[in-house]
């Protein structure tokens, strides 16, 4: 009997909630942000909050062998990279709207291919390569629409972002094959959290209460998103449950409504689309090779 069945609804609904709880924590951290809160606190919170969480989880459940890796420069690298990602991408939330931010976020998959192809020599065929061609053509329409050109430096910080994330996917694959993805998880927050620490005696300040809560709440939402993430890919396929992050369009294009009166323009409407399809193409086209690989495998 396997350790973790399969259970596609329950994989769906731990990616639609992670989805959701993600979505929060980009409110918050905008929201800290405009209420001055400096970037080294908000990233402090956003990493540091997981810590005791994980550590009391592996106590309670006595895996602490979890704590032990022989990969460790990997994983420092894999943090540097995390940490430099999560620096532009919650740069990227203070000048962009939060739909415009979230769909520039969606060409990570693209970035993978590409890195996928040039780093670890995947062999990538038309359907790959048209995704990523469409992809980025949505991300034109998204970056310059007509007579209202979203920042340069948001989307630059945005794209900056993808791509790391693109590249971090490659990498978190690589750690797959001997490490278990908490290990993962608390390595990236204790290298995160050891840079940080020290940038707060120039960077930290006092703030009212309930500032300090949002940056609470920065940490604790983006915990249960990762949590939520991981624990899907235990129970569901990764094509499955990977076209379910495109409902954090849905609720940051809420939350931008309700919180700041924001509705994207007809540019982002246009492009969006483009951007989905061509990282629903990659998804796809992933699912279909691991399905031939597991069968050459099997032969």
């Amino acid at each position: 009997m396997p350790l973790h069945p399969h259970r596609p609804l329950l994989a769906i609904a731990l990616r639609l909630g992670a989805a959701v709880m993600l979505a929060v924590m980009f409110v918050l951290v905008k929201l800290a942000g405009e209420r001055g809160a400096s970037l080294p606190e908000i990233l402090l919170w956003r990493q540091g909050v997981a810590i005791p969480c994980l550590l009391g989880w592996m106590l309670a459940a006595r895996r602490t062998d979890l704590l032990r890796t022989n990969r460790l420069w990997v994983h420092g690298r894999r943090a540097l990279l995390g940490l430099s990602s999560m620096t532009l991408l919650f740069g990227a939330t203070a000048l962009l709207p939060l739909a415009e931010l979230t769909t520039l976020t969606f060409v990570g998959p693209l970035f993978a291919v590409i890195l996928s192809a040039l780093w670890l020599r995947e062999r990538v065929g038309p359907w790959r390569w048209s995704a990523v061609a469409l992809g980025f053509v949505g991300v034109a329409v998204v970056a310059q629409p007509s007579g209202q050109a979203l920042p340069a430096a948001g989307v630059a910080m945005a794209s900056g972002a993808a791509m790391l994330n693109g590249l971090i996917t490659v990498q978190v694959r690589d750690l797959g094959r001997t490490e278990h993805p908490l290990t993962t998880v608390l390595l990236f927050s204790a290298f995160s959290t050891a840079v940080l620490a020290p940038l707060q005696l120039i960077y930290g300040q006092a703030h009212p209460p309930l500032v300090w809560l949002m940056l609470l709440g920065c940490g604790l939402f983006g915990f249960l998103g990762q949590i939520g993430l991981t624990g899907a890919l235990r129970y569901g396929g990764v094509a499955s449950v990977t076209v379910m992050d495109y409902t954090q369009l849905i609720w940051t294009t809420l939350a931008g409504w309700l919180v700041w009166n924001h509705l994207p323009p007809a540019s982002t409407w246009l492009g969006a689309p483009l951007i989905v399809a061509a990282g629903l193409i990659v998804l796809w086209r992933e699912h279909h090779l691991a399905i031939a690989r597991a069968k050459a495998i099997a032969a």
